[in-house]
């Protein structure tokens, strides 16, 4: 994704090898001092058409849109607002409520609920870390999240939307960690939203998820990274230690100090953790009951579904010039807990009305298991189902600080992108 863009500016010499003939598609190999870049899988249909067999929204104010204007990448890209974010409730899909003002209006909530919920509301958009006052008496990293909801005594529904389509939790286990967390991905949500004055706290890239690498992969350029392209079979050469010395295809041999690169390339030191179910749906027509919106992020909780785990549905556009003119595309994902993914995405699919093509796929889902400090192979973990990239950044933040040995300094001036932003 970013990897290679970011450790260039970081000042270390970066080479990156790939199977594939594009930036645009996946699977690339960084090494020397390098960090695997994790691009998405793209296609391009004629000149018309940016299908991402798996894509993933930005939140405004979120930690990848800071990666970028951290490595100055974002003179390469720009990005329109997403028009709506919507969470599914009772069979049916509603605007997600991020201030109090907008929960005063939700028919998600009954009138007592709306009360309740914009005092809750309230707190949280007064919450200040660093301020004593805000807290109300309140020690956010002691106090669970589940005790700090029931002094707003909320109904389960109302937890359910909040948790999962507003603080963007996978799952019901925040409820009993420090509530601090919670409280300031609610707080991120609310920011994002008002970062552009668009209807979601979300933004995508014109063109498409594509445009990441590629703008990445010319940042690492400026900054004296080498990209070779094309480069089957690449596989990684150890020391009689078990130490990553290089990677070689087609007989041709890179030194290097470091590997990394995705599970696919060392299959041999990453454990399976469970596999993602998607689908990709074209269609000539938005999305019903999403006020006729070009692009759209809809979060379906697990309980709303009888489900383990959430299912995500994100539609793009040729707003985004990413289909041709009057066309949508919309991503369907979830984390299987069968092998029949036709029916276990059946609840997102059935929002989205008539459709003209469908097309369905599974993967396995990876996390390394290796010991990077002792073999210096460095393996991202596979993409969730997750539509937006805020579990993807985490991992990337952490793989960089296994590599350097530090963190990346995130506190950036967020106004920087605003001129990458099209309204």
């Amino acid at each position: 994704m970013d990897e290679d863009g970011i450790l260039s500016v970081d000042g270390l010499k970066v080479c990156i090898w790939t199977e594939m003939t594009t930036m645009e598609e996946h699977r690339p190999l960084l090494i020397l001092h390098s960090f695997g870049s994790v691009l998405e899988e793209t296609t391009r249909l004629q000149s018309n058409w940016g299908l991402v067999r798996s894509t993933t929204s930005l939140m405004a104010n979120g930690g990848l849109v800071r990666v970028l204007i951290h490595t100055d990448v974002t003179k390469y890209l720009n990005f329109k607002a997403v028009d709506g974010g919507f969470v599914y409730n009772k069979k049916k899909i509603y605007k997600v409520p991020a201030t109090d003002v907008e929960a005063l209006k939700s028919p998600l909530m009954g009138l007592l609920e709306k009360r309740r919920a914009r005092k809750f509301f309230i707190f949280v958009q007064d919450f200040e870390e660093n301020d004593p006052k805000s807290h109300e008496g309140l020690d956010l990293h002691k106090v669970t999240a589940r005790e700090l909801i029931s002094k707003f005594g909320l109904e389960d529904d109302t937890i359910d939307f909040i948790g999962h389509a507003l603080a963007l939790h996978i799952d019901d286990s925040y409820l009993d960690e420090p509530a601090m967390e919670f409280v300031k991905k609610m707080k991120l949500y609310a920011e994002s939203l008002a970062r552009f004055q668009g209807g979601s706290p979300y933004i995508y890239p014109l063109y498409g998820l594509g445009e990441l690498p590629q703008a990445f992969a010319r940042l690492s350029a400026v900054y004296g990274g080498t990209y070779m392209l094309n480069k089957p079979e690449c596989k990684v050469k150890f020391d009689d230690n078990g130490k990553a010395v290089g990677v070689t295809s087609e007989g041709e041999t890179a030194k290097c100090k470091k590997v990394v690169c995705d599970p696919s390339y060392l299959t041999d030191k990453v454990r399976k953790v469970g596999k993602v179910a998607r689908a990709i749906c074209i269609m000539s027509h938005p999305i019903p009951d999403t006020n006729d919106s070009h692009s759209v992020q809809v979060i379906l909780p697990q309980k709303q579904l009888g489900r383990k785990s959430d299912m995500y549905l994100f539609c793009c556009s040729y707003a985004h010039n990413v289909a041709p003119k009057g066309k949508f595309i919309a991503f369907v994902s979830t984390e299987a807990e069968t092998d029949n993914p036709e029916v276990e995405l059946k609840p997102g699919i059935d929002l989205l009305g008539p459709v003209d093509e469908i097309f369905y796929d599974t993967y396995d889902r990876y996390v390394p298991s290796n010991d990077h400090q002792g073999d210096s192979c460095y393996i991202s973990a596979s993409y969730d189902a997750t539509s937006h990239f805020e579990s993807t950044v985490k991992d990337v933040l952490a793989m960089y600080t296994k590599i350097t040995g530090k963190a990346l300094d995130l506190s950036v001036d967020l106004s920087a992108a605003s001129a990458a932003a099209e309204e």
